[in-house]
């Protein structure tokens, strides 16, 4: 009985084709949380696609009610072997985004697990069965060859994960002595490349905000009025780029992060960002100046034009639109404060002679980023580079958003996620996959990593500061 013995029974997992079979028969339950009539299908991922895998490893199950009406149950799991041991919080999303079966160009359609070459093709593969699958047979090996896990663990699945986790906040909030533990160790999101083992600590936020401009009633003859009515389009544009400038500045400096600290600035050294043979060319010259891309995507704030219309584009005609909008787009890091985002817009409008431009603000998830200094940043980077011989990347938060602020924020967890996917697994999109050498070495790393933990003795705590700024 051995670490090294645990990693080659990991590995065997997925050799054998058992690792396939489980993920095949998860991939087949139709969860797509975005279809009106998923009720049933979300709950037979729990039932059928969960409990009984979690069932034979020794966890107490209990499914229940989302506090918002029509939305996805939850299921928690527990496998308590000493109180005195801590507790590790896991989570994953049962749900997947819709199949757009027509569009598979690869594999078998969405719903039938396919291996081509290197590649599992079908939904959810990478976002989110691929990646939990992973983690509950790497913690099967651990139990199988000890006998017993050394630490506590909570699993906490969700089923609306795609459709913004509605009632996330609300469970967590209502079942915190529940999910008390010690640590979240969580997988979700893509790791930097394939080749590169990666952990990340936390997420940006994110929140939308749209902006109008309805001048008048009806379109009016550009040669008989042009020159004499003012263009909603052409004002609105002028409004945009007086909050973010033509090469991507944020113009707002409430909006701007504070200086990148120290250890976070450290740890995206020599970081490249994509490179992929599917990733588009990065624009050097794009974004705040001064930064490196990697300080661009993961340590500091964007602000997008996800669409904007005015007029008819698809048969424009000669004459000036009443109307305009546009929905914006602002990823931000912690310490940014965006309670006031309505607020400091509308003033910045106003002061820059945009007074008609109308700001609506739509909801916020909040940025997290746990301190990468956090003895269990240290505990989870050495034993992945004891599994596989070399240093993990270490981003201080990802570039993207994940609920992530429930855990820190709500429950007062530090958060350390290891991703299994890579930039180029097509997730939301048609021939979605998860490779089979990074789900092989995944598995090998999870299952080092349950395996050290049973060794592992942090300083257990009260819950501690909330990992997020004040105000997000």
């Amino acid at each position: 009985m051995s670490r090294a013995a645990v990693l080659e029974r990991a590995a065997a997992h997925l050799d054998s084709g058992a690792f396939e079979a489980e993920l095949a028969a998860r991939v087949a339950i139709r969860s797509a949380s975005q279809e009106p009539d998923a009720g049933p299908t979300l709950q037979a991922y729990l039932d059928q696609g969960l409990a009984p895998a979690l069932g034979a490893l020794g966890f107490t199950l209990q499914v229940l009610p989302n506090p918002v009406a029509g939305a996805g149950p939850f299921l928690i799991a527990k496998r308590i072997e000493d109180p005195a041991r801590p507790t590790v919080l896991m989570y994953g999303h049962g749900d997947v985004v819709r199949g757009q079966d027509a569009s598979w160009t690869r594999g078998a359609g969405p719903w039938t697990l396919t291996r081509e070459g290197d590649r599992l093709y079908g939904r959810g593969t990478a976002d989110n069965k691929g990646q939990h699958s992973i983690n509950l047979a790497a913690l099967a090996q651990v139990l199988a060859l000890r006998g017993h896990l050394g630490f506590n663990v909570t699993w906490l699945f969700e089923t609306g994960e795609e459709t913004g986790s509605p009632g996330l906040a609300a469970f967590c909030t209502a079942q915190r002595e529940a999910l008390s533990a010690d640590v979240l160790i969580a997988s979700d999101g893509p790791r930097l490349t394939a080749e590169r083992p990666t952990v990340f600590l936390g997420s940006r936020g994110v929140v939308n905000f749209d902006l109008s401009l309805d001048l008048r009633h009806g379109a009016h003859h550009s040669g008989n009025w042009g020159g004499l009515l003012r263009n909603p389009g052409t004002v609105l544009a002028a409004a945009i780029h007086s909050l973010v400038d033509g090469q991507g500045r944020i113009s707002i400096e409430a909006l701007r992060p504070p200086p990148i600290p120290g250890n976070v600035r450290a740890a995206l050294v020599g970081l490249d960002v994509g490179g992929g043979p599917n990733d588009p060319v990065v624009d050097v010259d794009w974004g705040e100046p001064g930064l490196t891309p990697a300080e661009r995507v993961f340590a500091w704030n964007s602000m997008e034009v996800l669409a904007m219309k005015t007029g008819n584009p698809e048969f424009p005609v000669n004459a000036i639109p009443p109307t305009a909008k546009a929905t914006m787009h602002l990823r931000f890091v912690v310490g940014t404060d965006v309670s006031r985002l309505g607020e400091l817009v509308r003033a910045h409008l106003d002061a820059n002679g945009f007074p008609q431009v109308q700001v609506s603000v739509g909801d916020v998830m909040g940025a997290t980023r746990l301190d990468p200094d956090n003895a269990w940043v240290h505990f989870t980077l050495a034993s992945i580079e004891r599994s596989t011989g070399a240093a993990p990347v270490l981003l201080p938060n990802l570039g993207g958003s994940l609920p992530n602020d429930v855990f820190a924020d709500i429950l007062g967890l530090p958060t350390v996620w290891v991703p299994h996917s890579y930039p180029g697994c097509q997730q939301h999109a048609p021939d979605e996959h998860l490779l089979r050498p990074v789900a092989r070495q995944a598995l090998q790393m999870m299952a080092g990593l349950f395996w050290d933990l049973a060794d592992f003795r942090p300083e257990i705590t009260p819950a501690r500061a909330p990992a997020s700024a004040a105000g997000v």
